[in-house]
């Protein structure tokens, strides 16, 4: 389990307790100066995504049945996923490998998910890192799930520019949006749904 949530809350002034609740959310909108739309929207995925600010490293330690689940193209069959079955370093190595700038195995299994959102790939690391100032993340991805986990988020938004859709308010339609940017589908949908709006209810009320 992460400590990203307690480093989170002494950045913002807030009791470092590691529990999740309206002060620290309050606290957080008021740290990083957001709108209450665009912090309920930003909380209330990272919320749904990192399991309430526990996770914030990719787990690749997957069973045979679960890689052919999910990459049904890549391990059709059971033969072609038992090499990986049960270890992360070569499964991020194959799926990894050649994709969002990673030339070489080596970056394929360093640059896996991490922080709130997990950025994932040398590319978006190395945008993260010249973006937000954080040369140092290059070299330690690591500091990416704790240090920075939530600054990946802002980031992520930054870059995909999902603040615009925020800054529409929040109602069912604009969490369905952001759903399908941050998750490529729909998966969880009730419950960011569900988390957006409590988190947004704690910071319209002062």
């Amino acid at each position: 389990m992460s400590n990203a949530l307690k480093i989170l809350q002494e950045k913002c002034g807030c009791t470092a307790d590691g529990s999740f609740g309206p002060n620290t959310a309050r606290g957080i909108v008021s740290h990083y100066e957001m709108s209450p739309e665009r912090g309920a929207h930003l909380l209330g995925q990272v919320v749904h995504e990192s399991g309430t600010f526990k996770y914030t490293k990719e787990n690749l330690n997957y069973s045979v049945e679960a890689m052919m689940k999910v990459w049904p193209s890549r391990f059709p069959t059971e033969e072609s996923a038992k090499p990986y079955s049960r270890n992360p370093k070569a499964l991020a190595e194959n799926v990894y490998f050649g994709r969002m700038g990673n030339d070489s195995k080596e970056k394929a299994s360093l640059y896996i998910g991490r922080g709130f959102l997990q950025l994932t790939g040398y590319n978006n690391v190395k945008a993260f890192a010249a973006d937000m100032g954080k040369p140092e993340v290059i070299q330690d991805p690591s500091l990416l799930e704790e240090d920075y986990a939530f600054e990946t988020a802002i980031w992520f938004f930054d870059s995909n520019n999902l603040w615009k859709i925020c800054d529409e308010g929040v109602n069912d339609d604009t969490i369905k949006r952001l759903t399908r940017k941050i998750n490529g589908g729909y998966t969880g949908l009730d419950h960011r749904i569900k988390e957006t709006n409590k988190i947004y209810k704690w910071l319209a009320t002062v």
